[in-house]
């Protein structure tokens, strides 16, 4: 898919219907770049928009997850695995593994190590949260993975190296469908927001559920006006997707909050993980 394709899938995606009832699917993927080429986040929005040119599935999000850095561990830049949550436009497991497993075979980098694990969201149980919560403080196995997969009927598979992102993306999908852990990279409307808007119409018009101070955690009123250079990135707590602002207005009440600095938004991803 040529570059402005890509674009064109991601940004021309319709809002989700919250009455579609097709089958939702989590796709993890992990360990995909090298140190030159480009990261595992922009190889998952790409997915997600391939998947959508393709009438495999449509993308709700993308989110991004911190697991335990070390020296023990091999990873690229952040150790970091990304998860994909899609809605299934026909029921075809089949056609969205080959179509995941193709992608990431022709895109991923060269010396990657890459992994994909695929569920319904369904069958992600507690065992496999509690899997992603222990890969952000403790060094997995390979093993671990491929076993908790199998005893849970999950597809995990290595694609390109040493086969060492099926750990991350195992987690990945553990630790989206906890709720509570991961910056959302994509949603629909979030990477479009642009200048100064208000909170009603960034809730109105983007995939974010809730807008509060970082300092309080108490809402952001409708009308204050927000802004969002260079773009929200909200955190997963319960469920939601939360952009947090801070209150520092311009001195010429053009708008009231600004958002918080990545440093910020990290310790929030964190204490509510």
């Amino acid at each position: 898919m040529r570059k402005h394709d890509f674009d064109r899938g991601l940004f021309s995606m319709a809002p989700p219907d919250p009455l579609d009832r097709r089958p939702i699917y989590l796709i993890g993927i992990d360990d995909t770049d090298n140190l030159e080429s480009r990261g595992t986040g922009h190889h998952a929005r790409r997915l997600g928009a391939f998947l959508q040119t393709e009438a495999i599935a449509g993308l709700l999000d993308v989110t991004r997850h911190q697991l335990f850095v070390d020296p023990r561990i091999p990873y690229t830049s952040h150790n970091s695995s990304l998860c994909l949550r899609v809605r299934m436009v026909h029921d075809r497991f089949d056609d969205l593994k080959r179509t995941c497993c193709d992608y990431l075979l022709r895109e991923s980098a060269e010396g990657s190590d890459a992994g994909i694990c695929i569920g319904a969201w369904d069958a992600v149980s507690e065992a496999v949260e509690n899997f992603g919560t222990s890969a952000k403080h403790e060094v997995l196995t390979l093993a671990q993975a491929c076993d908790l997969a199998a005893a849970q009927n999950l597809y995990l598979e290595g694609l390109t190296g040493t086969h060492g992102g099926m750990i991350g993306a195992l987690a990945g999908i553990g630790l989206r469908h906890s709720g509570n852990d991961g910056r959302v990279v994509w949603r629909h409307g979030i990477r479009q927001a642009r200048g100064v808007l208000p909170a009603g119409e960034l809730l109105a018009t983007t995939g974010i559920d809730a807008i509060r101070c970082a300092d309080s955690g108490t809402e952001v009123s409708a009308q204050d006006r927000i802004d969002v250079t260079p773009w929200p990135r909200p955190v997963m707590i319960a469920g939601e997707a939360v952009l947090f602002v801070q209150h520092e207005g311009d001195g010429n009440d053009q708008f009231a909050w600004r958002l918080v600095d990545r440093s910020r938004s990290k310790d929030h991803e964190r204490n509510h993980a």
